[in-house]
């Protein structure tokens, strides 16, 4: 007996923040809302950064949300999942520090 599988994957229709919220409209009309405290170098980007995104396909023709000026890449299968950042407390530390140094310029 064989079982038919459609693969089907999510598409990102657009991005955009709420507060202290992370929102993911997916072309199939779901709305994903996730925490940016789980997203650090969003949470500090401004409102420009976090609105400059792109978003590509991974190499098995998934969805990757991308912010180029802070260096994020969010798969949709991770908001999918409920899976925050994996980013170090003290990479972050780092990557806070070089913006001070680049805004103090």
């Amino acid at each position: 007996m064989s079982i038919a599988t459609i693969d089907v994957q999510p598409r990102v229709a657009d991005v955009t923040f709420m507060s202290d919220m992370l929102s993911v409209a997916m072309a199939d009309g779901r709305t994903i809302l996730v925490p940016l405290a789980w997203y650090p170098r969003l949470k500090y980007a401004t409102p420009a950064e976090q609105n400059n995104w792109r978003v590509f396909e991974d190499s098995d023709g998934r969805d990757i949300i991308f912010w180029e000026s802070v260096d994020e890449l969010i798969p949709v299968v991770a908001l999918l999942n409920g899976t925050p950042s994996r980013e170090s407390e003290r990479s972050l530390q780092r990557w806070l520090a070089a913006r001070g140094a680049l805004s103090a310029q």
